[in-house]
């Protein structure tokens, strides 16, 4: 089977490999640069027990939201779940775990476990509910505490553009935590409005090189974004 083969698929065969009680990574802030079409697959597909790592819950009718609402996912590690009372209720009502972090150190934990770290040094949030779990100690002179990095067995990502070797291309702002999390899971699903054949994207545009990409599916832009499900074409 050739690399090209191996990597280009349809959406409901790249979900399909995913099994229960996996842990995802999913790229996005909010609606910009989330993988709408992987999630909507992966919420027909059925898959359960599920660990989500994203920056915010979504809407409840869209992206994870939608899979939080059908009861899917067991936890979810984010920086904010404010805009979802879906989530927040079912975190109320004890149905959902949600492990919390300010932005930054989430980000960070994400970036160290692809740049191949256990974790990292900080101060920040010291003496507060952040740090209620971490191992503290003293380096320097200054008190710091140890914060691990966060790994995952799965990671879907949202690219603008994509070649069959699973180089990737993002547009705007719709890159955020996307190439973090493409670097931090042991298996990447990346879809793409466009995907190129080899040659097709110049190296010096290639945000997310093929090393770490695993599948590539092509979706289609005017259902995706909108959290509709979207079909390989």
């Amino acid at each position: 089977m050739t690399l090209l083969n191996q990597k280009y698929t349809s959406v409901e065969d790249a979900i399909a490999m995913i099994p229960d009680g996996a842990s995802i990574m999913v790229g996005g802030f909010g609606s910009p640069g989330t993988p709408f079409a992987l999630l909507d697959e992966l919420l027909a597909q059925g898959q359960k027990g599920l660990t989500l790592i994203k920056n915010d819950a979504n809407e409840p009718d869209i992206g994870i939201g939608r899979l939080i609402r059908a009861g899917r996912v067991d936890r979810l590690i984010t920086s904010h779940i404010g805009l979802n009372r879906v989530a927040i209720e079912e975190m109320n009502q004890g149905r959902l775990a949600v492990e919390m972090y300010p932005q930054g150190l989430l980000a960070e934990k994400i970036r160290c476990a692809g740049a191949g770290h256990l974790g990292f040094l900080t101060d920040i949030g010291l003496e507060t509910e952040i740090a209620q779990q971490r191992r503290e100690l003293e380096l320097n002179g200054r008190k710091c505490a140890i914060e691990p990095a966060i790994t995952a067995d799965f990671a879907l990502i949202h690219a603008d553009v994509a070649d069959t070797y699973g180089n990737l291309a993002y547009r705007g702002t719709a890159i955020n935590f996307n190439p973090l999390m493409a670097m931090a899971a042991d298996k990447v699903i990346a879809q793409a409005f466009r995907v190129e054949s080899p040659g097709g994207l110049k190296p010096e545009a290639v945000h997310t090189p093929c090393a770490f990409v695993n599948h590539v599916v092509r979706v289609d832009p005017a259902t995706s974004e909108q959290g509709i499900r979207a079909h390989a074409v």
